[in-house]
């Protein structure tokens, strides 16, 4: 779109946001328009902040570039300079921000996803049909241990014996510290031009495949399939979220353009890490969920239905949510 035409069809919404910001630097008690017309400020704020994201990545003229900057910095002054500032800009980053950045960059989620599920389903397969093959992927040691778990006879599935006396509040405690190490190692991983997240992705399919290939194969699918389902729609998409976010980092390494690989880097990393604080907060979701419902005694068919409304539940949000808060580009 032609800087012309861009402005043409955004120009209202600037104005109106002009207009809203130039009421609320009165004194409170001369203000002219009502509860209901400065309600709209985030809505505007939001989509002048599409805006000006456009106009810089579309090289208009620095004079527009400007003229939105300055509306942002005012809006911004007023829409977070109250005591609910921290969770108000928490609510747009979960409820906006975070989705939309994942849908601008879901090219790296699906290799990300290939990376973790290609592997996952073909060791799967493999130890679901030949016994032995799990001892290449861990050790006697740990596959007891997996075994153990697992077993229809442990009062609380998913739980090694030794944690299986441990309060659901402190399992929760010890599965963010898990859920966000491995989070972050995925992430971190780009950092070495992307290699480390494909091998941490490659290396986390092949564990998980060989795990459900091999309990499957010994007749403990009613215990461990309820018991991943539900917090998997959270842990495991968050896991490939992180590492689409370490692919993001490689490829800006790798392919740095026109800039330099620094420059490159820290213009990625403005995006990867808002996925990564988006897949952090979902990694907290899966540990709570893990805590307190995976490993509890309700019926299977319970388990699955509410592992299927979470599935639904993750999708559609990814897929929808920030959608219509701003004006189309």
């Amino acid at each position: 779109m032609r800087q012309r035409a861009f402005e043409q069809h955004h120009r209202d919404d600037w104005e109106q946001l002009r207009h809203v910001l130039n009421d609320l630097d009165r004194p409170r008690r001369k203000r002219q328009l009502n509860s209901v017309a400065t309600g709209c400020l985030p809505k505007l704020y939001r989509a002048v902040c599409n805006h000006y994201a456009l106009v810089c990545s579309r090289h208009y003229s620095p004079a527009l570039e400007m003229e939105l900057h300055e509306l942002i910095v005012r809006g911004h002054r007023h829409l977070y300079k109250g005591r609910g500032a921290h969770l108000w800009r928490l609510v747009i980053f979960v409820s906006v921000g975070f989705p939309q950045v994942f849908r601008k960059h879901i090219a790296y989620f699906w290799i990300a996803t290939f990376l973790l599920l290609a592997p996952g389903l073909l060791v799967g397969g493999y130890c679901y049909f030949n016994s032995e093959l799990i001892y290449s992927v861990m050790d006697d040691a740990q596959v007891a241990q997996m075994e153990a778990m697992y077993d229809p006879s442990n009062r609380k599935p998913g739980r090694a014996l030794d944690r299986s006396a441990e309060t659901d509040m402190l399992m929760f405690g010890h599965y963010i510290s898990n859920n966000i190490g491995i989070g972050f190692r995925t992430f971190a991983g780009g950092m070495l031009f992307g290699i480390g997240s494909m091998l941490l992705l490659l290396f986390n399919g092949v564990f998980i495949g060989a795990v459900a290939g091999h309990l499957t194969r010994m007749g403990y699918q009613d215990t461990f399939w309820p018991f991943v389902s539900g917090h998997g729609s959270f842990e495991l998409t968050a896991i490939v979220i992180c590492g689409a976010s370490g692919l993001m980092l490689g490829h800006a390494l790798i392919a740095p353009g026109q800039r330099t690989r620094i420059e490159s880097l820290k213009w990625r990393a403005a995006d990867a890490l808002k996925l990564v604080m988006g897949a952090a907060l979902m990694l907290l979701v899966a540990a709570f969920i893990e805590a307190f419902w995976s490993s509890s005694d309700a019926a299977i068919v319970v388990k699955y239905s509410v592992a299927a409304i979470l599935w639904l539940f993750v999708a559609l949000y990814l897929g929808f949510a920030g959608r219509g808060s701003h004006g189309a580009g």
